[in-house]
């Protein structure tokens, strides 16, 4: 029973390597696995066999031959199930249906105008539907559901603490779960919007990054010899709430002048208030502010050079501990780059210590406003390979 136990992880192992060679260098052939494996051509053969019976690899055309009968070229099937991501924010939700390659097929976006949680989940549940009956037939349907939340999430996926919400102690996993019968993965954003960066949003791996998610609070992800680091208990990256002011501006957190206090697009806002520039009706005052900066309001442009000051304060205790190969700015904050980059950088370049800066690359987003659906679209997509059931 022992051995048998034995061949069964082992068989387990070696599906996982094919699967993974055929993900990473499709096209590819049965021989090509072989060589690339180091497995024998006949577990390579039986392995591939039962793959295509479970529809997560299908064959192409035959590929070049370099003499002799030309070989069939296996492809991975990126649509054999989708999968849903959410960016669950302050103001709005962000919903994508993504195929197994985390190309986007459908997305919604709804506002939301409370932080009530009933209501909330009512606003999340019509992106969630939406996005199911936009899906494609396919073998396995929708694979999961992952949701980003800007709070403090357990290794179990629960919310303890999500402050710019209001919320405590909810169990969005058990709760998702319950409703849709379909796994769900919860997750910090910015631990998401970092594994989605790292995953998409840049062409040579990136061992040592920070991502700072910068919206209506602040968040960093932490990618630490190319491994997503979350701490003892999953808790890593609340470094918005890293105190920069003593006694400063009281926060949601119960602490005083925390960073998202004084360098989020919350405290651009605030102050854009106070200086008349916005009232409470207006719409999108990030944008009418990064106008207003276009068109040479010198308020504006002051205000933008504030907070790029704070957020080069923050960014430079986190390059002093973490000497990261990278950092990325995303979320909405990233939006006035053009405004805020200056600043910024001054910050980093007068403070940071310079062992730290001479291979330091300070960039902002590439993947805009998806770093967060694209990490949990590779989470979600991820899991399923790993536990995929057999087709009925």
């Amino acid at each position: 029973m022992h051995q048998t136990w034995n061949q069964h992880i082992i068989k387990k192992e070696n599906k996982t390597i094919v699967l993974e060679t055929i993900i990473n260098r499709t096209p590819i052939s049965r021989a090509a696995i072989a060589q690339q494996t180091g497995l024998n051509k006949s577990t390579v053969s039986s392995l591939v066999q039962e793959l295509l019976g479970e529809k997560i690899i299908e064959e192409s055309g035959p590929g070049e031959s370099s003499g002799g009968r030309r070989p069939v070229m296996l492809l991975f099937n990126q649509s054999a199930g989708f999968s849903i991501a959410i960016d669950l924010r302050v103001h709005d939700i962000l919903g994508v249906l993504t195929d197994l390659e985390g190309n986007i097929v459908h997305e919604q976006r709804v506002l939301i105008e409370t932080t009530n949680f009933n209501q909330v989940m009512k606003r999340l549940m019509e992106v969630i539907d939406t996005l199911i009956k936009a899906a494609p037939t396919s073998p396995y349907g929708i694979v999961g559901i992952g949701i980003g939340v800007p709070g403090v999430i357990s290794n179990e996926g629960e919310i303890l603490l999500a402050p710019n919400l209001g919320w405590k102690r909810i169990d969005l996993k058990a709760h998702m779960e319950q409703h849709y019968h379909l796994p769900v993965v919860i997750e910090n954003e910015a631990n998401a919007g970092a594994y989605g960066e790292k995953v998409f949003g840049f062409e040579e791996a990136v061992d040592h990054m920070i991502y700072a998610s910068i919206g209506a609070g602040i968040g960093v992800g932490l990618i630490l010899d190319n491994k997503l680091y979350k701490g003892m208990q999953g808790f890593s990256g609340e470094l918005g709430h890293m105190t920069i002011e003593k006694d400063g501006i009281p926060c949601r957190c119960g602490n005083k002048g925390c960073w998202e206090r004084y360098a989020s697009e919350q405290a651009l806002i605030k102050q854009a208030y106070e200086a008349k520039l916005i009232d409470q009706n207006t719409n999108d005052p990030l944008h009418v502010l990064i106008d207003l900066a276009n068109s040479g309001d010198e308020t504006a442009i002051a205000l933008f050079n504030t907070i790029g000051t704070y957020i080069g304060i923050g960014l430079t205790n986190c390059i002093n501990i973490f000497n990261p190969r990278m950092i990325v700015i995303g979320n909405q904050m990233a939006k006035a780059e053009k405004w805020i980059r200056p600043a910024m950088e001054h910050m980093i370049e007068e403070h940071a210590i310079g062992f730290h800066q001479e291979q330091l690359n300070v960039q902002f987003s590439s993947l805009n406003m998806y770093s967060t659906v694209y990490g949990m679209s590779a989470f979600t997509m991820e899991q399923f390979l790993q536990e995929r059931p057999l087709l009925e």
